[in-house]
């Protein structure tokens, strides 16, 4: 048996504008200048206080870097609903994910920056009620690249680390893998670039959805 751990922004859905635009609102209810999109991309996938204190420059989080946390929620789901701004799946994602919910040997979870409310909306959205046997979310572990979110995952599944897989777009991602010792697969459709996934720890790059169980069945061999 095998687990495959899913990232969510920037993986298996296309919520950059979404965020962006949140964190810019945010950012100019305080005072603050209104954020350029390749800064809000770089964080994507931290939990947010400490991604709106590192925006701020901040090494550690503080009281203000808390209150805009708070902000950030309060007017998250009002903009999700504004036009334009919803979150996607990336094109191939879908028939991926009913494709190893037919496979016999493998457990699909999820493991996210995300709320729990955020990943539930998300779930909700597209039809991935049943999708995740297992979740773990910001409300529930330290930030990424800690290896909690990973190894919770393998403990209540109890498929352990060397049969897990975390797929994911940060950097972030593929340094939470390796911490926890599971394999680090990237996509090359999401926010952070190539290089810089292979830099993180990447044991394989996907270009595209439908290459996943290929590269599965290789490893296996």
């Amino acid at each position: 048996m095998r687990l495959v751990l899913f990232d969510c922004d920037g993986t298996l859905v296309d919520s950059a504008h979404l965020i962006h635009e949140v964190m810019a609102r945010t950012f100019e209810d305080f005072g603050h200048a209104r954020l350029e999109l390749a800064a809000t991309k770089s964080i994507i996938g931290l939990t947010l206080d400490i991604a709106i204190a590192r925006l701020r420059g901040k090494a550690h989080v503080d009281e203000e870097a808390l209150a805009m946390t708070a902000r950030y929620k309060e007017i998250f789901m009002g903009v999700r609903a504004e036009p334009g701004y919803q979150e996607p799946l990336f094109p191939g994602i879908e028939p991926l994910i009913r494709r190893l919910e037919r496979e016999g040997d493998m457990l699909i979870g999820a493991v996210t920056g995300k709320s729990r409310r955020g990943l539930d909306a998300i779930r909700v959205t597209h039809g991935l009620e049943k999708t995740f046997l297992v979740s773990r979310t910001a409300d529930d572990c330290p930030s990424k690249p800690h290896p909690a979110m990973v190894s919770e995952c393998c403990t209540e599944t109890g498929i352990d680390a060397a049969r897990t897989v975390v797929i994911g777009d940060a950097i972030y991602d593929m340094q939470m893998a390796k911490a926890a010792g599971a394999r680090a697969v990237g996509v090359a459709w999401g926010y952070a670039s190539v290089p810089e996934l292979v830099e993180a720890g990447a044991d394989h790059i996907l270009r595209e959805p439908a290459e996943l169980l290929q590269w599965l069945e290789l490893a296996d061999a």
